[in-house]
C-alpha cells in the first residue's frame, strides 16, 4: 500500500489506517479477542501500518488487544491512542489535567506493550484545561521519549492553532465523509495552512455508506447508533438517496460504494488518511482495495454533482455529544 505523511511532521503511515474501536466498543457486542487479534494482524499483512485505539474503547480492553496483536511487529507500525476522559469512561466527561495525561500515558504504554506511543491524541477538548497546558504536557512526554507525536480529535480551528503554537500538531482526527462534509468549511483550510495531517474517522458514515444499512436495519442494544439522530428510521429512509447515488457511481467504476467513498477521501488531499473500522475480513479487504482506486478529475466532478442534489437528514450526534466537538 502507498504511504502518506501526516502533515509536516514526517510521520509516515499507510494511506489507509485501521480504526480498531469497533472491535471492542460502540457497535454492539465486542469481537472475540482471538478473532480481533487475527483481524488486526491480517490488516498488517495486507499493508496497513497505522492502527487507531483509545483508552476509552472498552474502556482499556481495545488498547490491550491492539498491543497484543502488534507486539510481534511493533517497530513496523504506527500506533495512535488517546487520552482525555475521566477514568477512561466517556460517560464521566473530560479530564485533560496534566497529571492525568501523564497517568494515562504510563498506563497505555503497558497496555500497548510498548515503550512509546507514536501518536497521542487528546480525545476531546476539555473546556476546564487550557489547550496550552495540554500541548505543553504532551511536549514533555515527547521530550521524555514516551510519545512520538501530538494529535487532537474533533477540535475547533482556534484550539488547533493555539495547541500548534506550543507543540506541533501532527494530525487532527475528526469525522469526515461524503455524508459529513462540515470540516471543509474551516478545518481543512486550517490544517493545510499549518501543515497538519487529517485522519477522518467514520469515513463510511458509521457503515451507512456501504449500502448494508437501511430503514429496516436493527442495531444491538449497546450500539451507539441507536441514539444518533442520523440513524433514526426516518433519517435512514431519507438518506438512502445518497447511498443510491454512490452505488450508481461505484457500479460505473466496477467498485463498491464503500470503495468509492474511501477513494474520494484519499483524492481530497495527499495528507488525508482515513481509518475505516470493521470486524470482518472481507470488509477489511474491500476497504484496502480502495487505496488502489484512482479517481480522475472527471470522476470527482461526477461525484460532486451527484451528491450535491442530496440533502442528508439528521444530526450526526445527539445534543449532549455534539456539545463536545468543535471546541
Amino acid at each position: 500500500m502507498q504511504q502518506r505523511k501526516l502533515g509536516n511532521t514526517g510521520l509516515e503511515v499507510s494511506a489507509l489506517g485501521l480504526g480498531c474501536m469497533g472491535l471492542s466498543y460502540g457497535y454492539g457486542p465486542a469481537t472475540d479477542r482471538t478473532q480481533a487479534i487475527e483481524l488486526i494482524r491480517a490488516a498488517f499483512e495486507r499493508g496497513i501500518t497505522f492502527f487507531d485505539t483509545a483508552e476509552a474503547y472498552g474502556p482499556f480492553v481495545n488498547e490491550e488487544v491492539v498491543g497484543e496483536a502488534l507486539a510481534p511487529v511493533r517497530d513496523k507500525v504506527v500506533i495512535a491512542t488517546k487520552f482525555g476522559f475521566a477514568g477512561g469512561e466517556v460517560s464521566r466527561g473530560m479530564d485533560s489535567r496534566p497529571a492525568h495525561i501523564k497517568e494515562v500515558a504510563e498506563a497505555a504504554l503497558k497496555r500497548l506493550r510498548t515503550d512509546r506511543i507514536d501518536l497521542f491524541y487528546q480525545h476531546r477538548v476539555d473546556p476546564e484545561v487550557p489547550i496550552e497546558d495540554v500541548a505543553g504536557t504532551v511536549k514533555e512526554l515527547i521530550a521524555e521519549g514516551k510519545v512520538g507525536h501530538f494529535g487532537l480529535s474533533e477540535a475547533g480551528a482556534q484550539t488547533i492553532r493555539r495547541a500548534h503554537a506550543v507543540q506541533e500538531v501532527a494530525a487532527l482526527q475528526s469525522e469526515y465523509s461524503l455524508w459529513w462534509r462540515e470540516p471543509e468549511t474551516e478545518i481543512i483550510p486550517t490544517l493545510e495552512q499549518l501543515g497538519i495531517g487529517f485522519v477522518p474517522f467514520s469515513p463510511l458514515g458509521k457503515g451507512f455508506l456501504t449500502g448494508a444499512i437501511n430503514e429496516t436495519t436493527t442495531f444491538a442494544d449497546n450500539d451507539f447508533r441507536n441514539v444518533v439522530p442520523r440513524f433514526s428510521t426516518e433519517a435512514r429512509k431519507a438518506n438512502q438517496a445518497l447511498v443510491e447515488v454512490l452505488g450508481d457511481i461505484a457500479a460505473a467504476k466496477q467498485a463498491t460504494s464503500a470503495q468509492i467513498a474511501l477513494a474520494w477521501l484519499l483524492a481530497r488531499k495527499p495528507w488525508i488518511v482515513p481509518i475505516p473500522g470493521t470486524t470482518k475480513l472481507h470488509r477489511l479487504e474491500e476497504n484496502i482495495s480502495a487505496a488502489g482506486i484512482a479517481l480522475t478529475a472527471d470522476d470527482l466532478r461526477t461525484i460532486e454533482s451527484a451528491v450535491s442534489v442530496v440533502t442528508v437528514q439528521g444530526d450526526r450526534y445527539p445534543a449532549h455529544l455534539q456539545a463536545r466537538v468543535g471546541r
